[in-house]
């Protein structure tokens, strides 16, 4: 390195383009490498320069991932997988303000201390670490870089009340299936980005987010790390995390790191609270939007300057202290701690033998523990590793073919998944180094395989859990006032944009049962838009319909084919009842009085059919006097008067009378007066329905199943509703009213006050067995006795 070269920290808030200009000047020269905090970051960026310089002189360098062509010129890596002593032309570390991060640290410390360009080198990251970087490395020049958007606080919002574009902020699994479980209920999915994602994984779960398909992302604090995305809001659920040891709230700054990923370029953005976080305080609401915080006073240092004759020399360099005021000695790092059980272990320390020994179990202790469940099965897993290195200088291709056979499988759930990629990324690594397995360029190519096919799996699970592909797609044309497409099948189904909704009864829309109430607000919302002209087309057709395709229920219900389409009301006529349609508000006014109008042609033309006698008698105006009077009684009751109630207007009519009224096919019988066509099956369930209409009934009277001579008498059914069905009650049975006249027919040719017997004509008419015609006559006022 020249003494020329510059040594620039690039300092701000975060949307300050910081990386984007790292970019731009590294391949303002012939060589460059940049050093990033994530692996998904390192991937993003490296796409950029790919797409920017072709892929055959960008390399990708990562715990688990080496894409290095043989021309590489520009190098991107995570900051601990950064090569050393490569003589770039440029050098660059991003988020230098993690040298505070007690767990890494250390790492980003030994790069601001120790790794430069030859000709320029850029360390990139928050005005927190100015004095720091001004302290360590005297002749370091400065350039602030200003937010290019508006960053405001707006407080508590309900997570039903988050708006569009929005990023919510969990700090552990749990917490981000949580929200993103409530999400897909309320809003209809969200995409999921979490740090142990695989970069597959996450850019797929990004696209979903990116491409309009949600509006909502549910994330940990990985998106705080240079994940550009378009947010608007900034949402924190809580405002404490586990940092590896214990819970801790977060700093203000590590606040802001994650609420300034809110409005991207020169768009504003917003950050809050949700769930049971509780608001911000005041004065670090506002250290956040002006981005003003407390200066980095230690930075965590590890000796970078290692001792491999022993493990002792070895442990005593890796814990020695460092000089000066900025520096402090890290916490115990899990390599560390993997070293001292290693070690300890008498068959291992046998076989250190020289400072090759050494060094090797050390790179072994390196390997981080992807799978997280417990020191102890990671540091057996470290000693397995370290004595196949040892012994035969690679690690046997049949056994790790074992181990990735077992995680090569892609069934299972989230969490299940979620593990064998935590697994995969232990043997990705390993196939990373080089000369510890056999052919590299096979195993590199086989985890890496099976890490695509386990990310995936991942995703699809991901969507499938918290994703709502119906309501994510309609929620997304609504929004964006496109006209939908609904289709309607022979089944009733509604489909809008593909997507089932529910189904078309008549001319009222059902929404799928299984949404939620928040999804079925919308699911009305979408289909009604797009149902529009499918209702006018299906009013259409419903008013050209014949009426044979049209029926009236029982309890006055209006039927079209299977579809409910209205209600029969009480008109001021018992003979005239009106309708009410049942049609969508959104159908409109004209949809809604064209069925209306078809409802009422079909009800008038029924009556008109079905009491075509009735209404003919009570419009002849050649009946007068006492005639016309006998046949207004018979007209209000529907064609059926039971001879006893009308005694004395019977008598009063003289045969010519009589004889004009049984013109109109009314026949004198000995217990009732009625119509025969009557009582016919079509006109006894219209007239039921009539007079139950007339008297506001709230429970329609049924007519029997046709063909019935008798039926049970229940005595808590009134006898008003067995005449109006065309029976009259006697005993424990009633008899169909035309049956009884023919009975009674018969029993004038008996001596009914000497005693009769009952012959097998009299059974036959009734349908009646002897003991059942006994009662059957008792109920008429005879007595009977066994001869």
């Amino acid at each position: 390195m020249s003494d020329q070269a510059r040594v620039v920290a690039v300092l701000g808030p975060t949307n300050t383009g910081k990386t984007h200009y790292a970019i731009e000047r590294m391949l303002a020269h012939r060589t460059g490498v940049i050093g990033l905090p994530l692996r998904l970051l390192a991937r993003e960026v490296y796409d950029r320069i790919v797409s920017l310089r072709g892929p055959s002189v960008v390399a990708l360098v990562t715990g688990e991932e080496r894409i290095v062509p043989d021309r590489a010129q520009y190098w991107v890596c995570t900051v601990e997988a950064m090569p050393v002593g490569t003589g770039a032309d440029f050098l660059a570390v991003d988020e230098i303000q993690l040298c505070a991060d007690p767990e890494r640290g250390h790492v980003f410390t030994d790069r601001l201390l120790n790794a430069r360009g030859l000709h320029e080198t850029l360390f990139l990251g928050a005005d927190t670490m100015r004095s720091a970087i001004a302290a360590l490395i005297p002749r370091a020049q400065f350039m602030r870089r200003e937010r290019f958007s508006d960053l405001s606080y707006t407080g508590s919002k309900k997570i039903s009340r988050m708006p569009p574009r929005s990023a919510i902020v969990g700090f552990s699994v749990g917490n981000v299936y949580a929200i993103a479980e409530l999400i897909r209920r309320q809003k209809g999915g969200c995409a999921v980005v979490m740090g142990a994602l695989s970069p597959r994984t996450r850019n797929a779960q990004v696209e979903l987010y990116q491409n309009g398909d949600v509006d909502y992302l549910v994330a940990t604090d990985a998106i705080g790390m240079g994940l550009n995305l378009d947010i608007k809001h900034v949402a924190f659920s809580s405002l404490a995390k586990f940092d590896g040891r214990r819970m801790r709230p977060l700093l203000p700054n590590e606040l802001a790191q994650i609420a300034g990923r809110a409005g991207r370029h020169t768009q504003p953005g917003t950050f809050g609270v949700t769930g049971e976080a509780r608001p911000l305080d005041a004065e670090v609401a506002e250290a956040i939007v002006e981005n003003r915080f407390a200066p980095v006073r230690k930075l965590e240092w590890r000796n970078s300057r290692l001792d491999f004759i022993s493990p002792e020399r070895l442990i005593a360099a890796l814990e020695a202290r460092p000089a000066g005021e900025w520096l402090t000695r890290g916490r115990e790092a899990d390599d560390l701690h993997a070293l001292k059980t290693l070690s300890a272990l008498p068959d291992l320390r046998d076989r250190l033998g020289d400072a090759r020994d050494v060094k090797l179990l050390w790179d072994v202790c390196r390997i981080p523990d992807f799978r997280g469940i417990s020191p102890v099965e990671h540091t057996g897993l470290l000693e397995r590793i370290f004595g196949f290195l040892h012994q035969g200088g690679r690690v046997p291709d049949d056994w790790l073919a074992r181990q990735v056979k077992r995680i090569d499988r892609t069934d299972g759930d989230i969490d299940t998944l979620s593990k064998r990629l935590a697994y995969i990324r232990t043997w990705t690594y390993v196939a990373q180094r080089s000369g510890w397995v056999a052919d590299e360029g096979h195993w590199r190519g086989l985890t890496r395989a099976v890490e695509d096919r386990l990310s995936d799996a991942l995703h699809g699970a991901l969507t499938q859990r918290f994703v709502d592909r119906r309501t994510s797609v309609l929620l997304r044309r609504l929004r964006q006032k496109e006209s939908l497409v609904a289709e309607v099948n022979d089944k009733g189904e509604v489909t809008v944009e593909g997507q089932f909704v529910g189904r078309l009864e008549g001319f009222r829309f059902r929404q799928d049962a299984s949404a939620s109430p928040d999804e079925a607000r919308m699911l009305r919302q979408a289909a009604l838009a797009a149902l529009g002209p499918e209702f006018h087309l299906r009013a259409d057709r419903f008013y050209n319909s014949p009426d044979t395709e049209f029926d009236f229920t029982e309890q006055g219900g209006l039927v079209w084919g299977n579809d409910a389409v209205g209600k029969l009301l009480a008109g001021a006529d018992p003979l005239k009842p009106m309708v009410e349609p049942f049609v969508d508000e959104e159908a409109g006014v004209e949809v809604t009085e064209k069925i209306r109008r078809r409802l009422q042609h079909f009800i008038d033309r029924r009556v008109a059919t079905l009491f075509e006698p009735l209404l003919n008698l009570q419009r002849d105006e050649a009946l007068t006097g006492l005639t016309r009077g006998f046949a207004f009684r018979l007209v209000e009751a529907m064609g059926i008067l039971p001879r006893d109630g009308v005694v004395q207007e019977v008598k009063e009519l003289d045969q010519e009378s009589r004889g004009a009224l049984r013109k109109h096919g009314i026949r004198f019988g000995q217990f009732t007066i009625f119509m025969p066509l009557l009582l016919k099956p079509a006109p006894t369930r219209l007239r039921l329905v009539l007079w139950s209409l007339h008297r506001g009934l709230d429970e329609f009277p049924e007519s029997p199943p046709p063909g019935l001579v008798t039926i049970p008498s229940i005595e808590a059914v009134p006898v008003e509703h067995y005449i109006l069905a065309g029976y009259r009650p006697a005993g424990t049975r009633a008899i169909r009213i035309d049956m009884l006249e023919r009975l009674a027919d018969l029993l004038r040719a008996e001596d009914t006050r000497g005693g009769f017997e009952a012959k097998p004509d009299m059974l036959s008419i009734t349908g009646t067995t002897l003991e059942q015609f006994a009662d059957l006559m008792r109920g008429l006022g005879y007595s009977a006795a066994r001869g």
